[in-house]
C-alpha cells in the first residue's frame, strides 16, 4: 500500500474547516420563539390565499381525464374485494367523486371528508348500516330480512353490532354492497390510531368496499400488516393530479395564521403526553380548578400546592415547581398577579377548548 502525503495546502484546508466548525457550535443559539412573530388574523391571511391565480388548469384538467381509462380496472378490483388507495401529489377529490358518480353507479356511496378535524365514526358505519337495509329491502329473498326488522334502529345500537350487520351473511342470491369513500383517509381526523381500527374492521366487512386517498408521506405508518394485506386489503394507485387541495385547504390551520382553539387543543394534548403522568395530573387540578371558577383570576400557587399535595402528586414545592417550570415552557400555563398582590397561575384557553383538553387527558 503506497503512502500517500498530504500536500500543506490541503492540511491548512482542513485545519481550517475544522476549526470553523468548531467556531460554528460554540455560537450562541437565537432565543427568539415562533410565538414571538406577529401573525396576522386566519380570516385576513385566507383572504390573500384565495386571490392567488391557479395556474396550468388546462393541463391538470387533461391529466385528470387521462385516469378515466383505469376506471374499469379500479371497479374491477372493487368487485372482487379489494380497497383502491389512491396516492400523488395533488388533490384527488374531483378525480375520486368523478370515479364513483361514473363507475360506481351499482353501489350505494357514503363519503367521509377525513380532512376535517373531527369525525364521527359511528354515525358512519350508521348511515352504512342503514342504506344497506334499504337494499335488502328491495330484495324479498333476503335470508335475514324478516330478523332485521324486529331489532332496534341502527342508531341506537353498538358499533360492534354495526359492523357484523355490514358483514352479515345477507342476500347470498345478490351481491349488495356500500362503498365508502374516505377523501383523506391520513388527515387529521382519522389519524389516530382507534379511527384507523374502527375502519379496518370495517373495511374488512363482506358488504363493503373502500376507495380512500392519502397525502401525508407516512401514511403507511398508520397500518399494520394485517391492516394493510388482509383488513383494507389495499391495491395502490399512483394517481398524481397536481390539483390544489383547494377544499382540503380550508380546514386545515395556516402556519403564519394565529391558531384556531381546536388547533390549540391538539398541539396542547401532544405536549401534555410527552410529560409524565404526576406532571398530567397537576396540570388536571389546575384546569379543574379554572373551570370552577371561571371568573376567577386564575389559581393561586400555594391554593395549587395543598391540592397536589393532598392527592400525592407532589411531596415539595421545588417539585411542583419544576412542573409548571415545563407548562410555561411549553406556553401551556401564564403567570399573572391577582389584585390583591399573589401570583396566580391560568391556562389560557377558553371554557370549550379547555373540557376538551381535560377530556382528552382523561382518554
Amino acid at each position: 500500500m503506497e503512502d500517500h502525503d498530504i500536500d500543506e495546502d490541503e492540511f491548512e484546508f482542513s485545519r481550517n474547516y475544522f476549526l470553523a466548525k468548531e467556531s460554528g457550535k460554540s455560537g450562541k443559539k437565537s432565543a427568539r420563539k415562533l410565538s414571538e412573530i406577529d401573525l396576522v388574523d386566519e380570516q385576513d391571511l385566507r383572504a390573500e390565499v384565495s386571490k392567488i391565480e391557479p395556474k396550468h388548469e388546462k393541463e391538470i384538467a387533461s391529466l385528470i381525464d387521462s385516469y378515466k381509462s383505469l376506471y374499469n380496472e379500479w371497479a374491477f378490483e372493487l368487485q372482487y374485494g379489494f380497497g383502491l388507495l389512491l396516492y400523488g401529489f395533488g388533490s384527488k377529490k374531483t378525480l375520486i367523486e368523478d370515479f364513483a358518480s361514473t363507475a360506481l353507479t351499482e353501489y350505494s356511496v357514503i363519503v367521509v371528508n377525513g380532512y376535517l378535524q373531527s369525525i364521527n365514526l359511528k354515525q358512519v358505519a350508521t348511515a352504512m348500516a342503514e342504506v344497506l337495509w334499504e337494499q335488502l329491502k328491495l330484495q324479498p329473498r333476503s335470508a335475514s330480512g324478516g330478523s332485521i326488522k324486529s331489532q332496534q334502529p341502527f342508531n341506537s345500537r353498538s358499533m360492534d353490532d354495526l359492523i357484523a350487520f355490514l358483514d352479515g351473511p345477507h342476500a347470498p342470491e345478490n351481491e349488495s354492497f356500500v362503498c365508502l369513500v374516505i377523501h383523506n383517509i391520513d388527515g387529521p381526523g382519522l389519524r389516530d390510531s382507534e379511527s384507523q381500527h374502527l375502519l379496518a374492521r370495517i373495511a374488512a366487512c363482506s358488504h363493503v368496499r373502500v376507495v380512500a386517498s392519502i397525502d401525508h408521506v407516512n401514511a403507511p405508518l398508520l397500518w399494520d400488516k394485517k391492516m394493510v394485506h388482509v383488513q383494507f386489503n389495499w391495491c395502490w394507485h399512483h394517481v398524481p393530479t397536481f390539483a390544489p387541495y383547494k377544499i382540503e385547504g380550508v380546514f386545515h390551520p395556516l402556519i403564519l395564521a394565529h391558531g384556531s382553539a381546536s388547533q390549540s387543543v391538539k398541539t396542547a394534548t401532544i405536549v401534555l403526553q410527552s410529560l409524565t403522568p404526576n406532571a398530567q395530573s397537576v396540570f388536571k387540578v389546575l384546569a379543574q380548578h379554572q373551570l370552577a371558577h371561571p371568573d376567577d383570576e386564575g389559581m393561586p400557587i400555594d391554593v395549587l400546592f395543598t391540592s397536589c399535595r393532598e392527592r400525592f402528586l407532589v411531596s415539595s414545592l421545588v417539585t411542583l415547581n419544576s412542573h409548571l417550570t415545563e407548562f410555561k415552557d411549553h406556553e401551556l400555563v401564564k403567570l399573572r398577579r391577582h389584585s390583591d398582590g399573589q401570583d396566580c397561575l391560568y391556562i389560557p384557553l377558553s371554557k370549550d377548548a379547555l373540557e376538551k383538553l381535560v377530556q382528552e387527558i382523561n382518554q
